[in-house]
């Protein structure tokens, strides 16, 4: 399973990127009033979604990675790496909620009024998970060297 570990890090750049962007096609459907920009943003959220997936699963190998290494004795941040994993399921859970509920609104054709503007305030809370997500995954990377060819030790 280190194969999937080694994807992670090339993976998690398509979900940061397609619900980002989702989050910015929502707000400028419902502002612009333009159908193309609502479609556009409920296509992201899906794509987003499963290339969210992807990243998970990924990420839980390279945690499970991770805790084989701490137990060789390699000094990884397990406290940052739990948090990083709980805002990953969060904001994938988060968004499949949002997926979900777009989904009812738009078959029932009630997407319209004051529900796109609830959307836009939901899409910027998922916003801020992805934030929070990629923040602690950078701080692995840049701070820690995790997933890098050359690790620091932070134990010195």
């Amino acid at each position: 399973m280190d194969f999937l570990a080694s994807l992670h890090p090339k993976l998690v750049h398509f979900p940061l990127a397609f619900l980002l962007i989702y989050v910015l096609l929502e707000i400028l459907g419902v502002l612009s009033g333009k159908e193309f920009f609502q479609k556009c943003a409920y296509l992201f959220l899906f794509i987003g979604i499963i290339t969210a997936v992807a990243a998970v699963f990924t990420g839980n190998q390279a945690a499970d990675l991770a805790e084989k290494l701490k137990v060789g004795g390699t000094a990884i941040p397990s406290g940052l790496i739990s948090e990083h994993e709980d805002y990953a399921t969060a904001s994938l859970w988060y968004f499949t909620a949002l997926l979900v509920l777009r989904t009812f609104y738009v078959i029932k054709k009630k997407f319209k009024g004051i529900i796109q503007y609830v959307f836009i305030l939901l899409a910027l809370i998922g916003g801020y998970l992805i934030y929070q997500t990629g923040d602690r995954g950078g701080k692995l990377v840049f701070n820690h060297g995790v997933g890098t060819a050359v690790r620091i030790d932070t134990t010195r």
